[in-house]
């Protein structure tokens, strides 16, 4: 019996998502994660285009890396194209850790873009919802909310994810009554 007891004692601290309170990254890493969970539990399918991008124009740089390694003409020539790779994704992708399609049976044409932020020597972590083509006539304006991340994470550093869904749920319907209301 004791050993019953402990192996559900694992079983729950596996199911729990714990961080280094003092890694930055790490805290960041572990809420995106859990924002991109909540917003596809919400119907959202994950549109993976922008990464498969980033993915080729990585792979791009990486060839002409290598191309330009053994090749006579040294770093500035290539210069502009590599400032235009950096451009491209910093002004499209932005902090983005998800976009997505609209869900089965929205009258929406766009899905969302989830970004986040959360600076270096500060707890204050901001999760911003836009619409992914803000161009578009379904376009509404960008909701967020900017909080203290340790409202959500234990002093052993786990993370509290009932809090967590229950904020990022509520910005989720924060968008969609902006979209009832342009109506």
């Amino acid at each position: 019996m004791p050993e019953k007891k402990g192996e559900m004692s694992t079983n729950n601290s596996k199911n729990q998502k714990k961080t280094n309170l003092l890694d930055h990254h790490s805290i960041k890493h572990i809420l995106d994660e859990s924002v991109t969970e909540i917003v596809k539990s919400r119907g959202y399918p994950e549109d993976v285009r922008m990464s498969n991008v980033r993915l080729l124009i990585g792979t791009i740089i990486i060839v002409i890396a290598l191309f330009a390694q053994f090749y006579n003409k040294k770093f500035p020539e290539n210069m502009n194209f590599l400032i235009g790779c950096i451009l491209i994704m910093y002004t499209k992708e932005k902090n983005a850790i998800l976009f997505t399609h609209p869900p089965a049976g929205s009258f929406n044409t766009t899905g969302l873009m989830v970004s986040s932020k959360l600076p270096r020597f500060s707890d204050m972590y901001t999760l911003t919802i836009a619409s992914a083509d803000p161009q578009s006539i379904s376009a509404k304006p960008p909701v967020e909310f900017t909080k203290s991340v340790t409202q959500w994470f234990t002093k052993d550093g786990v993370l509290v994810e009932g809090l967590f869904w229950k904020d990022v749920e509520g910005l989720i319907n924060d968008y969609g009554r902006e979209t009832k209301k342009g109506k």
